[in-house]
């Protein structure tokens, strides 16, 4: 007759056959757990039974796990440290020290103004899971809302149950020629301007750009052409070698200002203020980590546009 053998197999066990294979014996594994040695003998022995074998060899001077004890034993030194991992994380998640910090970006020239607000962060908060999700930046509210991104970078605030817009800080969108461009004669730049002009853009939707979205959308202007660039740098480039115009948020060229070789110019007469917020979900706006996440976002913001 076949006889199975069913074995609960429990944490403490594991703990109990590494601790007496490193102690080299029940009384000084005992001493390790804080049990008495009956009670650790006996643990062993309804393990044993469980198993259908023996996991020490008997009257061996240091006990020696058999060949089933060392099966468990590699198995004991894979599970637990992995246990042990998840209870720290569990702990941390408690106190409010680790969680999860993706973000998703609708500003495109947001990347490098939040990169050294991520490097601050990353040194106060090392247990947060920092990362930036640029590929869902399209659907980055939907994905906030399914949890898939923990705060979103946006200009548009939208009235959605569960999110909350927090303000982080107001900027104006400016036009960027070369010093040599005909335009640059202007004090200030309108929609019509564009009409003859090459426009420099990131290469996202045209909704998401401000020049189209406050600008040239509203007032039906086409650009001549539109050349997309991944990199500001590039693009400042590409304008001081008089290849096209731009609009950049002023933090972005505020070393521009100095340079001999651009101009920037407000749009419109009164010029444009957009304002940046984080998207995050209401449960998550209290924990200390997104609240220092934002404090950190403004200062840099501040330390951006006073440069």
């Amino acid at each position: 007759m076949n006889v199975t053998h069913i074995m609960h197999l429990e944490f403490r066990h594991l703990r109990t056959i590494k601790a007496i294979h490193e102690a080299g014996g029940l009384a000084k594994a005992a001493d390790v757990m804080n049990i008495t040695q009956s009670a650790l003998s006996h643990q062993i022995k309804g393990l044993e039974d469980q198993a259908g074998v023996e996991l020490f060899v008997r009257r061996s001077k240091p006990l020696r796990l058999s060949a089933a004890g060392m099966r468990l034993l590699r198995l004991a030194e894979q599970v637990l440290p992995q246990v042990e991992s998840m209870l720290a994380e569990f702990s941390g998640l408690r106190d409010g020290r680790a969680g999860r910090m993706h973000i998703a970006i609708e500003c495109h020239a947001c990347f490098e103004w939040l990169f050294p607000v991520l490097e601050l962060f990353r040194k106060n908060w090392p247990e947060v899971d920092v990362d930036i999700r640029p590929g869902l930046a399209f659907d980055a509210l939907p994905a906030l809302l399914k949890e898939d991104v923990d705060l979103v970078v946006s200009s548009d605030p939208e009235d959605m149950p569960g999110v909350t817009f927090v303000e982080l800080f107001d900027y104006a969108p400016v036009f960027v020629a070369a010093s040599t461009h005909p335009l640059a004669q202007k004090a200030y730049i309108d929609a019509q301007d564009f009409r003859n002009e090459t426009l420099i853009t990131y290469p996202v939707e045209r909704q998401r750009l401000d020049v189209f979205s406050q600008l040239l959308i509203p007032a039906k202007v086409e650009p001549a052409s539109i050349r997309q660039v991944e990199l500001t740098a590039v693009i400042l480039l590409l304008v001081a070698s008089a290849r096209g115009v731009s609009v950049l948020p002023d933090w972005v060229v505020r070393e521009v200002k100095y340079s001999s070789d651009y101009v920037t110019r407000p749009l419109t007469k009164d010029g444009l203020t957009r304002r940046l917020y984080a998207a995050v979900r209401d449960q998550d706006l209290e924990q200390p980590y997104m609240q220092e996440l934002i404090q950190f976002a403004r200062q840099e913001a501040r330390k951006l546009q006073n440069a």
